[in-house]
Order: C-alpha cells, then structure tokens, then sequence
C-alpha cells in the first residue's frame, strides 16, 4: 500500500478547489439593479440619445424641468395604479376621480376663498369616490374593471353636472395653488416633488412593510391570502380609498396648472396613461408582481417619449398611437415572459 509524498499533501493543501462560480461585477451591478429596471434604464437612455440628436434643445435646463413638472399627474395615477395592480384589480376610474376632485376643488375655493378648505374637500372626494370603487367591488362582487369603468362615467357626469361642463373658478391668484403649479424647491419644481414624495411613500409601503407585502400576497394567491388570515376586504377598500387620495391629489394640481377646475379637459384619457405607466414599468396586470421604482422609470420613458414628438412638432394624434402601441408591447413582453399558453393556439 503506498502512501502519499509530503510534497503531493502540502500541494494538495495549498492549492484547494473552490467550487464557488465566480460573478463578474457587472453581473452584481445587474442583479442589485434588477433585470426589469436594467432593461428600463437601457430604454431611457437610448431614447435620451435619440431624442438629443434629434433636437438640439433637449438637454435645457427648462425643457428638462418641464419634462418633469408634465409628468407629474400622469404618474401619480401610474403610482396608484400600480398598486392596485399588484393587489390583483384595476381601477379606470382614476382620471374621471382627478377631474371631479379639480372641479370641486376650485368651486370650493371660489365659494369660501381659502384654497385649503378647496384643499381638504377635494381630498374627501377622493376618499369617497375611492371607498364607494371598493365597496362596489365587494359587496356588488362586481369585477374591478367593470365597477370601476361604470363608475368613471359617473364621476365625470358629476363633474360635468356641478360644473355645467365648463370651467369653473380662478385659482391663479391664490399663493398655494400658484406655489403648486409653478413653485420650485431647491431647483425643482413643486409638481415633480409632489411625484416624487408620493412616489418614496408607496415604496416603502409595498417593500417594508406588512402591508405591502399583504398586498403582493393577496394579487399573488387570494385564495392563500385569505387561508393565511389576511382580511381581504379591508385591504381592497384601503387600496382603492388610497387610489381616490392620489387622484384627487392629481386634481389638485390640474387646478393648479389650468387655473380653474377642470371637469374634463384636463383628466381625459388619463386611465390609459396610468395603465400604460405601471404595464410599461412591468408590473403583472394578473396582480402579484411590480415595483414602484419601474414604474417611476416607465413614466420618465413616457414623458421624454411625449417631450420628443412634441419638440419634433410630431402630431398629437401620432403620440396616442405610440402611447398605445407601447401598452400593447408591454402587456405582449409580460405574457411572453410569464411562459403562459398563447390564447387560440395549441400547447
């Protein structure tokens, strides 16, 4: 029997196998970042420099701060939207909820001149409007879609009601809707702090807190949500009584921009901006799964898209087939990558 040679052990000990795979840095930065958000960013950046090369005016410092201060009511309805996307339901209703909410927001202010009671009973509207979606949903055991389709032309018939399908009050004389509308701190305007802050709020709740993560369970498996205790119901009306804040929060600030409330005008076609928003930043219309940092990303895409064709004096009607087109690809991206079986075709 032979023995091994001190010089075969010591090699053996100095040289040992790691079996541990190697990761490249970039494959770190990647996983950090997300595949989702990684691809987003790749897109943002490509379309930076398409649009850059096509208008020399992109890189301003104003056309920049107007980009942000545009996309601010599109994307807090995205925000909401992808919340209640992830819950498992929908809600259309959201920019008939903005418009009633800039209506009664400048009525108020016009009847008792304080825009923060203005301030306050647009925010009710928003509770309510948002507490009445969910109680539709559970109690009429109405799909989401549904109800709240039914219920974004009833809010917009109230607004058009109240407000006689016009315009109604001035508010550009009062220092918090002027603040509002075209206020800036620390270089930035008001709008996109008010995106951003509800932005950073919905973040920590879906990532670190036991209501987020609630929330991914229920759209994930409600069946195994309920089993596991978690009171659905509730959580469907705390959802969507949040949606009828944020939305009236967008009302707000289309009151602000325009200087009066606005029934239609400035909230329609509003649904399918948020709904493109949140399919865009990748989160499943099945519910379950999506990120409110994508969908932050997906609203910036959006608003350099829409920047860029305006600048390029790109026809408005062009920019809501790309706005659609672009729903279509990411709803088309989402069921590839779900590996789900293609509707009327064989396994």
């Amino acid at each position: 029997m032979s023995t091994p040679t001190r010089s075969s052990e010591a090699q053996e000990k100095a040289s040992p196998v790691d079996e541990t795979p190697r990761v490249s840095p970039a494959r770190r930065v990647l996983t950090a970042i997300g595949v989702q958000n990684s691809s987003l960013l790749l897109t943002l950046i490509a379309l930076v420099i398409l649009m850059s090369s096509l208008n020399e005016n992109f890189f301003r410092t104003n056309n920049l701060l107007l980009i942000g201060s545009a996309i601010t009511i599109m994307g807090l309805l995205s925000l909401v939207q992808t919340l209640v996307i992830i819950l498992g339901a929908l809600d259309i209703s959201v920019g008939s909820m903005a418009g009633l909410a800039s209506v009664v927001s400048a009525m108020v202010f016009t009847s008792t001149g304080s825009s923060t009671v203005g301030l306050l009973a647009a925010i009710g509207v928003g509770i309510v409007c948002g507490l009445v979606n969910g109680m539709i949903i559970i109690f009429g055991r109405v799909n989401p879609v549904v109800a709240t389709l039914a219920m974004l032309a009833t809010y917009k018939g109230i607004a058009q009601v109240i407000s006689d399908g016009k315009a109604q009050g001035y508010t550009g004389a009062d220092d918090l809707f002027i603040f509002l509308a075209k206020g800036s701190i620390a270089g930035l305007p008001t709008l996109l702090w008010v995106f951003l802050i509800v932005a950073a709020v919905l973040h920590f709740l879906l990532r670190y807190t036991d209501i987020g993560r609630n929330i991914y369970a229920i759209g994930g498996n409600d069946t195994a949500a309920r089993l596991a205790g978690i009171n659905i119901n509730r959580y469907i009306i705390g959802v969507y009584a949040l949606v009828g804040v944020v939305a009236a929060i967008a009302g707000l600030l289309i009151t602000a921009r325009t200087g009066s409330g606005q029934p239609t005008s400035g909230s329609e076609g509003l649904e399918l901006l948020a709904v493109t928003g949140a399919a865009l930043g990748g989160t499943m219309l099945k519910g379950g799964k999506g990120s409110i940092i994508s969908t932050v990303l997906a609203v910036i895409i959006l608003g350099v898209l829409n920047n860029g064709m305006s600048g390029l004096g790109v026809n408005p009607f062009w920019q809501n087939m790309a706005t659609g087109t672009l729903l279509v690809v990411a709803v088309v991206l989402q069921q590839v990558r779900s590996g789900e079986r293609r509707v009327g075709l064989p396994v």
